[in-house]
């Protein structure tokens, strides 16, 4: 332990505690050495109900990982940089792309660890689907990705909100997936975006897109899914269908299992995080959020029933 880097979690919320703090407690790297966070706590470290004074208490703490919505991640990751802070952000990184690049020119400018994540990338099938697929010609991509938003995201109101991403919080999880494995950018054609009448973000999304050589991509999500959830990516090649199951959890090619095992993707996050640090480097791949930022603008709204979560 006394090898470990200290770490501040903020924003103690599901995700930080089904998450970020087992995975911190089960690696090699950091210690959980304060909480920050308005109503949550982390057992065994010194807790902060305020971000700033947080700051201020502990200049000793030289890594944030910021687990909070969205919304306020620009504020607080601004700060801790300025502070002389590395900082890890969930995803989305930030509510807009211009808030993302710009945190990436500040942490650049400031000589601190900015990174990015994308946890679904960490998944146990995805790196050898990227190295599968490197050789091969991609003749179309279908990706399925439907769950039950009452099951993963109870009483989490923000996420209807403006900034809140709706469908997309889960639907970007696949789209990091395909801008890892697919080289080059993914160009997005038409969307259309479903709203509840009683939400300000969207419930579900048909998005068609196409990679720059041209071959087509449709990504079908929804939030109302019961039952079995489904979290599938299905790319047609040359040689063959290469499929992305549970969340990039199993990797199957040509209708065979190539890999699935325990879930370790805050694990490797954490992992990558602390390479990041020591060899004073950032990870800020923001294709991910583009993406959903290109489907509001070419999507079509569409108004349908009152949803209650």
């Amino acid at each position: 332990m006394a090898d470990r880097i200290p770490l501040a979690l903020v924003g103690i919320g599901k995700i930080a505690r089904d998450q970020h703090i087992p995975s911190i407690a089960g690696g090699n790297d950091f210690v959980v050495a304060a909480g920050v966070s308005r109503h949550g706590k982390v057992e065994g470290a010194e807790n902060f109900t305020d971000f700033d004074a947080f700051l201020a208490a502990r200049p000793d703490i030289k890594v944030v990982s910021l687990c909070t919505p969205p919304e306020v991640r620009f504020d607080m990751a601004k700060a801790a940089i300025a502070a002389g802070r590395h900082v890890l952000m969930e995803k989305p990184p930030a509510t807009t792309l211009g808030e993302a690049e710009a945190l990436s020119k500040i942490a650049a400018k400031a000589g601190v660890t900015l990174f990015a994540t994308w946890h679904s990338r960490f998944a146990l099938g995805v790196e050898p689907a990227k190295q599968w697929l490197s050789d091969k010609i991609i003749q179309s991509i279908s990706i399925v990705w439907k769950e039950d938003v009452r099951r993963w995201h109870p009483g989490q109101a923000w996420i209807w909100e403006p900034g809140g991403f709706g469908v997309f919080d889960p639907g970007i999880n696949a789209l990091s997936i395909l801008t890892e494995i697919v080289p080059g950018h993914i160009l997005v054609q038409k969307s259309t975006l479903e709203f509840p009448e009683n939400k300000k973000q969207p419930i579900a999304a048909s998005i068609a897109m196409r990679t720059v050589e041209g071959a087509p991509i449709t990504a079908e999500f929804d939030w109302r899914q019961e039952g079995p959830q489904t979290w599938d990516i299905t790319v047609q090649t040359n040689e063959g269908e290469l499929r992305l199951s549970k969340g990039g959890s199993e990797l199957y090619i040509g209708g065979k299992e190539q890999a699935s095992g325990p879930d370790r993707e805050y694990a490797g996050i954490y992992e990558r995080f602390a390479k990041l640090i020591r060899s004073r480097q950032s990870d800020t791949d923001y294709q991910p959020l583009r993406i959903v930022a290109d489907s509001f603008l070419c999507g079509e709204r569409k108004v349908v029933a009152h949803f209650e979560d």
